[in-house]
């Protein structure tokens, strides 16, 4: 029985049709932010089997499985190939009305030309099929970015990286441009003195410095920001709890960092204190290169203290936070334009309620130097699905600039991700389409189209500056 991924999926007006197939279907894409592991790139790795494309590291599924009563040795545990995409397929029929549903025959549909329902009955043959298409060298990594159209990646890295293959793949002029993202999350990660020097010392390593001081830990940090630069960086990311917005003068922060360094915890205070002083740095060394700064934030980490001690972080423990944002963000933001040291900024919320927050936010600090200077973000996690795409694309509709936005990325460890880009331009297509035959928006194909264009790919393009 063939599925429901038609050549018309999700497309329920012939103005939504007509938007997407001549003005989003065919665009290329620009992934800004993504997961993907740069050596398997650089290798052009061939997957074993299906599991190890699709099920390996996909915490979404695992979180399925688990409430579908599905032991953890068949989500990150010793189970066999075969038996954890077992224990998917007889998932999947759950998932009625879950994003992973259609994400699942989506990308059936389009790597493997798979029409099936996947269920208990069809997975054995689903499995072999796949498992026997995953040899050909059509599936190699690279092979599955240039089959998706994908002209630039941007994968997440520690500052502490060498980027080597990121350096491989541009010597060897591998068309797809991969470049790196500089994310120094564990710079600010003061929980735990003795892990954050651990941190240090590895980043006092790549920098060929000894940190001992918080000017010192301010220009090994440089230092990486530099090399990134060098290598094609021209993003930074950040994955934030929440903002904060508290300064302090250089003795009370090299005192806190003092006292990290000797392996003492601090206080809450002392930590916000600290943690916001090395964010504002950062922010300006964005700022002196033209980089865009990316910041996530909202996620409660690795809740489930049993399984997290059991199977690790980023394993599926994680929620939607619920910590007031509005007043520390702005405080944060504000600091930065005062000294007119704002770069370009998108701001990613977990929480759906903050949606009309960040969408009135961005507007306080845009400043007519560039269309859309400062971004709200696409539905990101738990958003990134048709209910949390409608309703950002919604609100930014409201209270900004649609026309300005950048559009989707994947977020995703995965290669048979890129399909969420045609299921974000869909929705998208949807959208406008059934406004344009309601009266609500002028029923103008070109000049609607153009909108779904931009908004797909050029706007992006433009934004970021990959091209030039």
């Amino acid at each position: 029985m063939a599925n429901f991924i038609h050549y018309d999926f999700l497309l329920q007006s012939e103005a939504a049709k007509g938007l997407y197939h001549q003005y989003a279907e065919n665009q290329p894409i620009i992934d800004y932010h993504c997961h993907l592991n740069p050596a398997l790139i650089a290798g052009d790795h061939l997957f074993r089997d299906i599991t190890e494309i699709w099920l390996e590291g996909d915490h979404y599924k695992w979180r399925a499985m688990r409430t579908n009563g599905v032991d953890e040795s068949y989500c990150t545990g010793k189970a066999s190939p075969w038996e954890k995409f077992r224990e998917w397929s007889a998932t999947v029929p759950y998932t009625l009305r879950n994003p992973l549903f259609h994400w699942t025959h989506l990308e059936l549909k389009r790597y493997f030309n798979i029409d099936e329902y996947l269920n208990p009955d069809t997975a054995k043959g689903i499995f072999d099929l796949c498992n026997e298409m995953l040899q050909s060298p059509e599936f190699s990594c690279r092979n599955l970015l240039s089959k998706m159209k994908v002209e630039v990646v941007c994968t997440t890295d520690d500052p502490i990286d060498d980027l080597r293959f990121h350096s491989q793949l541009a010597q060897e002029g591998f068309p797809v441009k991969v470049l790196p993202t500089f994310r120094p999350d564990r710079a600010i990660n003061v929980q735990e003195p003795e892990v954050f020097n651990q941190y240090l010392d590895k980043l006092g390593e790549a920098s060929n410095l000894d940190i001992g001081n918080y000017t010192e830990l301010l220009e090994a940090l440089k230092l990486r920001h530099d090399y990134f630069h060098e290598n094609g960086c021209r993003l930074s990311d950040h994955g934030l709890s929440t903002f904060v917005a508290t300064e302090a003068g250089p003795k009370k922060l090299d005192q806190i960092f003092k006292k990290l360094r000797s392996g003492k915890s601090i206080s809450v205070e002392e930590g916000e204190a600290f943690r916001s002083d090395v964010l504002w740095e950062l922010a300006r060394m964005d700022h002196s290169k033209g980089w865009v700064q990316q910041y996530h934030y909202g996620a409660l980490r690795s809740n489930n203290t049993r399984l997290f001690n059991q199977v690790g972080p980023d394993t599926g423990f994680d929620s939607i936070d619920d910590v007031p944002t509005a007043n520390e963000l702005s405080r944060f933001l504000d600091k930065l334009d005062s000294s007119n040291q704002l770069t370009k900024t998108i701001l990613y919320n977990l929480n759906p309620a903050d949606n009309e927050m960040i969408a009135t936010m961005i507007g306080n600090f845009q400043d007519g130097s560039l269309p859309g200077k400062i971004q709200f973000g696409s539905g990101w996690w738990f958003m990134d699905q048709k209910d949390g795409m409608e309703r950002q694309i919604n609100t930014l509709s409201v209270m900004g600039l649609l026309s300005r936005f950048v559009g989707m990325l994947t977020d995703s460890r995965s290669f048979l991700s890129y399909p969420r880009h045609e299921y974000f331009r869909r929705i998208l297509c949807n959208i406008l389409g059934d406004e344009m035959e309601k009266g609500l928006i002028p029923n103008d194909p070109e000049w609607v189209g153009k909108m779904v264009a931009d908004i797909s790919y050029s706007n992006a393009k433009s934004y970021f500056g990959f091209h030039d």
